[in-house]
């Protein structure tokens, strides 16, 4: 593919998942990419019935994307399932949580790739507790482990190893990756390793608010059985957060922040100190 050809990627949220809040963004940080074309469509909150899923698809496939990038929780549902039946022959990347695993066969069987965060937990969703405002917190709670600690990394690097192979003309080998927490921090970079313990803890600790949250929302019926599970859940997401930006922060003070900025030509660049050029 010629250097002023644009690959247009179309980006398909159904629902929503912390790793998909900045998705379009991890490809073109500071909307300057010159070889890259991204569209998004979204069915906002919902995900039931499935053609609240597939209406949104059938706008996608509209818009004739050479690269399909599909975000929401659990894909093994039926409405995410639908979607990917629509894609037919374009390559396709499924980005999901740790339940989206029961999918993983079937996104195999139809040549698509994914991108699974064992991180990105469920939110604590029940009407008693959750409101716009606990909701916004958890959120930006989640954002900051998933990319202090390297899984929006991750996904930003594979993605992009894919749009390249695209751009040379190549036919693009799609990720099969399940972020765990090493990983994830393999990909932050960290130099100090009290500041890589911090972040382990953080994503282990993330990855196991789903647990919780499970309990809280699917099996406990009493509300004074289930409030104070929702309550903790959300505690641990921000205590995860925390010990994320205290390991950035030890990072800071040492001159040690991994920076990988996309050039406008959209291949990646790198630097570590501050005041550095990025090659």
């Amino acid at each position: 593919m010629s250097e002023d050809k644009i690959l247009k990627i179309g980006i398909l949220k159904n629902g929503t998942i912390g790793s998909s809040l900045l998705l379009a963004f991890l490809l073109d940080e500071r909307a300057e990419g010159q070889r890259i074309s991204v569209v998004e469509v979204t069915s906002g909150p919902k995900m039931h019935p499935p053609e609240v899923c597939t209406t949104v698809m059938e706008k996608l496939l509209e818009m004739k994307p050479e690269l399909i990038i599909m975000s929401s929780p659990n894909a093994a549902l039926k409405g995410p399932k639908a979607c990917r039946d629509m894609a037919g022959h374009i390559p396709t990347i499924v980005i999901s949580d740790a339940p989206a695993k029961k999918a993983v066969d079937e996104i195999k069987e139809k040549g698509m790739g994914y991108i699974l965060v064992d991180a990105d937990s469920m939110i604590g969703a029940r009407r008693p507790f959750l409101d716009p405002v606990e909701m916004s917190i958890f959120n930006s709670d989640l954002l900051k482990v998933l990319a202090i600690s390297g899984a929006l990394s991750v996904i930003a690097f594979e993605l992009n190893k894919v749009i390249m192979d695209m751009l040379e003309g190549k036919t693009p080998t799609l990720p099969e990756i399940i972020i765990d927490s090493k990983t994830a921090v393999k990909a932050a970079g960290f130099s100090n390793p009290y500041a890589e313990a911090k972040v382990i803890a953080a994503y282990e600790l993330a990855s196991s608010v789903s647990k919780v949250t499970g309990k809280a929302c699917f099996q406990l019926k009493e509300r004074e059985d289930y409030m104070p599970l929702l309550a903790a859940a959300h505690e641990m997401m921000k205590t995860a957060a925390e010990l994320c930006v205290q390991a950035r922060e030890i990072e800071k003070s040492n001159d040690t922040v991994l920076r990988t900025p996309h050039h406008a030509k959209q291949h990646f660049l790198k630097k570590v100190k501050l005041h550095d050029k990025e090659e």
